[in-house]
């Protein structure tokens, strides 16, 4: 059965709507169904339309969120950038404190061990001006007693034919009172060594004459034990710039030092061979020979080599180094060679030589062995250095008065002219400084003032020539010397 139903008309906004009218069959269900589909479908289309706007500001929202997510990620990013920035930041300012520690503990350590190596350095100083000191004392103490044995020995000298014993004691108290008058040199010599106070008097020089000298200093040496002594020198001169007595001394040390280690009856050689511009002087010796270990030291200051009970070579370890500093400041080379114990050592020498001409001979005066008339006041207070050097002076002819200490000679001085006033430095109630400058201000007619000193330093002599003093000579002096000058000042 079908039934027909009428449809109402919609309203105005459903005019679209269609106005037909469906029959419906109650048996059919196929009506049903389609009119069920159709409703649905137009209930569907109804409710799409009224929800359009809605969807619309919920896409509008979606985007807007998603747009917004994607600017929070952009910031997130820009903020994990910056906080990786400021880490390394961190990060590298803590390596940067840490460094700045670093430094500012290193800065702290080295401060201290400036201030550690200034205490040091101070400490060095302080003790090395304490040693030089002592040396420069204790070479003065031996001095005084060395000078009046040299001088009584003089004495000895004169008197060789009073008994056949004398010419053989006086050449013994001679050749050891010039030992001992070379080791106190040396003493000064290290003291000058460690201050840097060695000083030379450089001028045109012949070797030749240098290599003589050196052999007469060293011919005791040699004689003691008879060992013979060769030369092999070219003929043409040889010039060199520098100072003759230390260059002397350079040689006579190497002579020396070759006797002490050679056996008795030995040779001992000196080469001299000229270079391009240098001279080569080898001293050889067929003694005890060097080890190789030590060879490197030889020349150090202080050291020696393995000493025996009986120290048979003696020294003080002194003359090799004083060879090598003399040497190096005259622009020269030393060196040792030698095959090791029992074969001898050979020293070179290496110098520049000069161009300079030929040194015009100087004129010599002979002193001759007469009888002078002289008056001459000898102030020192050592009793047997006054006793022995007024006996030699008066032995040579002259008219010899002596004072024990300053202030007494300084009167005796104002008393009596003298032609010559031989004076020690170290003296009791007034030193000789002190009596030279006020004799030098007081007396009409001035004497030869001659200072004879165990100080020996440098300053020393410096002083005594400022503080008036003609001539210095430092005890002991040599006995030829001091009679040489006397004789020259009276002849004059």
């Amino acid at each position: 059965m079908c039934l027909q139903t009428t449809i109402p008309k919609p309203d105005r906004h459903d005019e679209a709507a269609p106005h037909s009218a469906v029959e419906v069959d109650s048996d059919r269900a196929p009506c049903r169904e389609n009119y069920g589909n159709t409703h649905a479908q137009q209930v569907n289309a109804m409710s799409s339309a009224s929800d359009t706007p809605t969807a619309n500001a919920n896409v509008d929202a979606a985007v807007m969120q998603r747009s917004d997510t994607s600017t929070l990620h952009q910031q997130i990013a820009i903020l994990q950038a910056e906080i990786t920035r400021l880490h390394t930041i961190v990060s590298d300012n803590d390596a940067r404190d840490k460094k700045i520690e670093q430094l500012r503990e290193a800065n702290q350590n080295l401060l201290l061990a400036t201030f550690g190596a200034q205490d040091l350095q101070a400490s060095a100083e302080a003790d090395n001006h304490a040693k030089e000191e002592f040396l420069s004392m204790l070479a003065h103490e031996l001095r005084n007693p060395l000078a009046p044995i040299v001088m009584a020995n003089a004495l000895i000298g004169k008197l060789l034919d009073a008994h056949p014993m004398l010419p053989k004691l006086h050449g013994i108290i001679d050749r050891q009172s010039m030992h001992l008058k070379r080791l106190v040199e040396d003493l000064l010599d290290a003291s000058r060594i460690n201050s840097g106070k060695i000083t030379l008097q450089r001028e045109a020089v012949v070797l030749s004459e240098i290599i003589e000298s050196a052999i007469e200093t060293s011919q005791p040496a040699l004689a003691v034990r008879n060992q013979q002594l060769h030369l092999d020198m070219p003929q043409e001169v040889i010039m060199l710039d520098g100072d003759a007595i230390r260059l002397a001394q350079v040689f006579s040390n190497l002579l020396i030092n070759a006797a002490k280690f050679s056996a008795n009856d030995s040779a001992i050689e000196i080469i001299i061979s000229g270079q391009a511009e240098s001279v080569k002087i080898i001293v050889r010796d067929s003694g005890a020979g060097i080890e190789p270990a030590f060879q490197p030291f030889i020349f150090d200051l202080f050291k020696q080599g393995p000493k025996t009970l009986d120290r048979a070579q003696g020294g003080l370890g002194i003359g090799l180094s004083l060879v090598r500093s003399i040497v190096e400041m005259h622009g020269g080379s030393t060196s040792v060679h030698s095959a090791g114990l029992g074969h001898g050592s050979e020293f070179t020498v290496i110098l520049p030589t000069s161009g300079a001409a030929l040194p015009i001979n100087r004129a010599t005066t002979t002193v001759l062995s007469i009888i002078r008339h002289g008056n001459i006041l000898l102030i020192e207070d050592n009793v047997d250095a006054n006793d022995t050097l007024m006996s030699l002076l008066t032995l040579e002819g002259y008219t010899v008065d002596s004072a024990l200490d300053g202030h007494d000679g300084m009167l005796m001085a104002c008393a009596k002219p003298y032609d010559i006033i031989i004076c020690d430095i170290g003296l009791p109630t007034m030193d000789g400084y002190q009596i030279i400058a006020t004799l030098r201000k007081v007396l009409a007619r001035l004497p030869c003032f001659i200072a004879l000193s165990g100080y020996n330093q440098t300053q020393d002599r410096h002083r005594a020539l400022d503080a008036g003093f003609d001539h210095f000579l430092a005890k002991p002096a040599s006995i030829d010397v001091l009679l040489d000058l006397i004789a020259s000042v009276v002849a004059h």
